[in-house]
């Protein structure tokens, strides 16, 4: 692209012809054997000898000839193992690929990209705004925390729900994630309420004012809320929106070991749990 923008800013200082590329002629070429691009160079020379000394050679070459050329060659272009890949890893990918496709074979090769290009940035915008979040168990296999979904045999920890939100929180997603943290509250009956931010990379100034009406209401249910692994850059965000004056400062930890620490110390309720958490922050300090 450097090559070609160099060129026909040189060429419009020496009212030159302006010069383009053409993925039909790469693909002529390389169907043809060439290696490299010396193969440009052959190609002109060999334009300039026919136009110099055999002018009519191809003058009767009927159109559809040069047509079947330039389809074949396309052809070639054709990857149908990435589409059954696609298919197999992500169907979304797939989708996306043949819509570029058919936009192209429709609208024009700029329309079908852009096509393309549009659904892909609402597709990412859907997964912002209905993301995936999870609550985490121990593994004992594993030591550590994870999805209780995926590993239905994880350890949960009794009167802590640890939950995992593998989204930027803002605007427009702020309301599931306040509808699953109630839903886990009703179905857990937690004392502690434990948000694992290590997938978290933003919070913006709605998804603020959620958590502090969310912190709240939960400790009128007698419940409390605490940060793990929340990113400097967010910490910096939570104090200047001016949350830490409402939620607990001493409620975010940069690890999962000393918040369930701190929360077994505290938690006047917790007799019955320190005996199942000691072995997993055990196994913690033993990998660290």
């Amino acid at each position: 692209m450097i090559a070609v923008g160099a060129s026909n800013a040189a060429a419009g200082f020496f009212q030159g012809f302006a010069i383009s590329v053409s993925g039909s002629r790469t693909a002529v070429a390389e169907t043809s054997g060439a290696k490299t691009q010396v193969t440009g160079l052959v190609g002109a020379v060999l334009v300039v000898v026919m136009l110099l000394f055999i002018p009519g050679l191809l003058a009767d070459l009927p159109q559809t000839a040069l047509a079947a050329v330039v389809i074949m060659a396309a052809i070639s272009l054709m990857d149908l193992p990435a589409l059954a890949r696609f298919y197999r890893v992500r169907k979304t990918a797939l989708a996306l690929s043949l819509v570029a496709t058919f936009g192209v074979i429709f609208f024009g090769v700029l329309q079908g990209i852009l096509i393309a290009a549009i659904l892909s940035i609402l597709l990412f915008f859907r997964r912002s705004w209905w993301p995936e979040g999870a609550e985490l168990g121990y593994v004992q296999d594993l030591k550590g925390w994870h999805d209780i979904k995926r590993y239905p045999g994880a350890e949960l920890t009794p009167g802590v729900v640890i939950y995992r939100w593998e989204a930027p929180l803002f605007f427009a997603n702020a309301g599931i994630f306040c509808q699953q943290i109630r839903r886990l509250v009703i179905e857990r009956r937690p004392r502690w309420v434990v948000l694992q931010c290590e997938a978290m990379t933003d919070i913006d100034v709605t998804a603020a004012d959620m958590l502090r009406s969310l912190d709240h209401e939960l400790n009128q249910k007698g419940i409390h809320m605490a940060f793990v692994e929340l990113r400097d850059r967010l910490q910096d965000h939570v104090e200047t929106y001016g949350l830490l004056s409402e939620l607990d400062r001493e409620h975010f930890f940069a690890k999962m070991k000393p918040a369930l620490r701190d929360i077994a110390a505290h938690d006047p309720d917790s007799d019955d749990v320190p005996h199942r958490w000691q072995d997993a922050l055990d196994d913690q300090d033993q990998e660290a």
